[in-house]
């Protein structure tokens, strides 16, 4: 496993993670995402990376615009996905696994073309990155 510190995540950053492609809600916000998802989940030895699951404002959310202290302004929204991810993705909060271990978990488990009920309400859902992103998981050997 890593030595570095864990990064926290809630459970439907596994999925945004897996689809992120520099967009984001502000620019800090796209900064701090791309430091995390391309700096170290994606970098040489990112699948060993080890992430910590949070049900609060996480690593992603630290210079959201929409956060509201522990939480977020679009909360209930919020509630849903993290409630439908963790269900999906056999997830609490304390539990911590690689990154690697986050991929293989999701490719096992959420099906490809069914993002759209799993992350039905989030506004980039109908960009299909994370669904593109979840095609091209399900095709590596």
């Amino acid at each position: 496993m890593s030595t570095g510190a864990p990064v926290r995540y809630r459970p439907h950053h596994f999925l945004c993670s897996l689809g992120f492609e520099g967009k984001g809600y502000s620019d800090g916000f796209t900064a701090n995402m791309a430091a995390i998802v391309m700096g170290r989940l994606r970098a040489p030895g990112g699948d060993a990376t080890v992430i910590e699951v949070t049900r609060a404002a996480d690593d992603i959310c630290a210079p959201c615009p929409k956060r509201i202290g522990e939480g977020c302004e679009a909360g209930e929204k919020i509630d849903r996905l993290d409630t439908a991810h963790a269900f999906a993705l056999n997830l609490a909060a304390g539990d911590r696994l690689t990154w690697g271990e986050a991929k293989a978990r999701i490719k096992a488990s959420v099906p490809a073309g069914s993002l759209h009920r799993l992350c039905a309400g989030c506004e980039w859902e109908p960009l299909g990155l994370c669904e593109a992103a979840l095609a091209r998981l399900h095709a590596e050997e």
